[in-house]
């Protein structure tokens, strides 16, 4: 198949037989893109914009330029990462040179765990706003269930250097949400590291005005996490997937005697089989499982690559085999939320 950046977005000239059968299955459009609950549409595939402190931020926005140049229109921010500003300098830069417009750009961003109390929602939406230079976010997003105290300290510590935690009611952080929805800040919202039993309290909130579109977690062929793509399923929740490949094996989050996701033989001989990178196998499990799917790149070479993600068909077969691979091993150390009461545990 082949691909055609336009100035507008993303294209496809042609549909080879197995992306045809792929687009109708999980109901993506020519550009990719999966209809949400509220009627907005989301690229299935995603640039993630998260950087480990050691890289520079000169280099993310390099990085976000040329996914953009390549042909990604969809990318995932936060708040907590610290590069919205080089972000959105990026995305200024090819609107201005005329490769996209603003509506062409599906950007998601982050509600932080400081900013939890309703009354701080808002803050922080209009915060990453105004360091994106944008008028709106397509998808806002609560980072994580776990409150922290409310101030300027991303990670508030006590004198022993442990997080110091805030109770905050969850169901009046996504009325604040709603309320960003309504004021035309955000077209979308939705949460992340949500498990069941949490989706199931913002679902069962009285006068629920808009249910979450997705819930963005941990997901990889080590942590399937079926359970919980069943329950969002069920639920018209689309899952959204990060660590897609493993992760960046970044020291301040991931347990560094983990194994590697993408040295696995098993990825590895079905890689081999279809004439692939591991990376693309595991990219393409999750699309074909329904998932919408994050991954980060510093290369050119790779983003393009990746981007062969749907030229090609995993066999019902190898998907099972690819199952079978799953450790229920998350690579996440969130060692530092423990004890809190919204902890996230797996649901399976």
């Amino acid at each position: 198949m082949e691909h055609i950046a336009l100035a507008g977005s993303y294209k496809v000239s042609a549909f080879s037989k197995e992306s045809r059968k792929y687009c109708e299955e999980m109901e993506l459009d020519k550009d990719h893109c999966i209809k949400m609950n509220d009627g907005n549409k989301i690229p299935a595939l995603g640039f993630g914009t998260y950087s480990p402190d050691e890289v520079q931020k000169s280099k993310c926005e390099e990085a976000t330029k040329v996914a953009i140049e390549v042909g990604f229109r969809h990318i995932d921010g936060a708040f907590v990462y610290g590069i919205e500003e080089a972000v959105g300098r990026a995305i200024q830069e090819k609107i201005a040179d005329g490769t996209i417009k603003r509506e062409d750009i599906f950007y998601t961003g982050k509600l932080w765990s400081t900013f939890h109390r309703p009354e701080l929602v808002r803050s922080c939406l209009e915060q990453s706003l105004k360091k994106l230079k944008f008028e709106y976010l397509d998808l806002f997003i609560i980072h994580n269930p776990m409150s922290l105290k409310p101030g300027t300290d991303t990670f508030p510590k006590d004198a022993n250097g442990k997080l110091i935690f805030d109770v905050v009611d969850l169901r009046q952080t996504w009325e604040a949400m709603e309320a960003c929805k309504d004021a035309g800040l955000v077209k979308s919202i939705g949460v992340s590291n949500f498990n069941i039993r949490q989706l199931e309290m913002i679902l069962n909130k009285p006068g629920l005005k808009y249910k979450p579109v997705l819930n963005q977690v941990e997901c990889h062929p080590y942590l399937k996490q079926s359970k919980l793509l069943a329950f969002c399923k069920s639920k018209d929740i689309l899952l959204e997937a990060y660590c897609a490949l493993g992760s960046q094996r970044d020291k301040m989050w991931v347990d560094q005697s983990t194994p590697v996701l993408l040295e696995d033989p098993v990825l590895g001989a079905i890689a081999k089989k279809y004439n692939r990178s591991p990376a693309l196998v595991a990219l393409r499990y999750q699309l074909q499982r329904g998932i919408v799917v994050l991954f980060k790149s510093f290369t050119r070479k790779r983003l393009e690559e990746n981007f062969q993600v749907f030229d090609f068909q995993l066999s019902e077969e190898d998907m099972k085999t690819i199952d079978g691979m799953n450790k229920n091993r998350s690579y996440v150390n969130l060692e530092p939320f423990f004890g809190h009461p919204q902890f996230p545990i797996i649901d399976e």
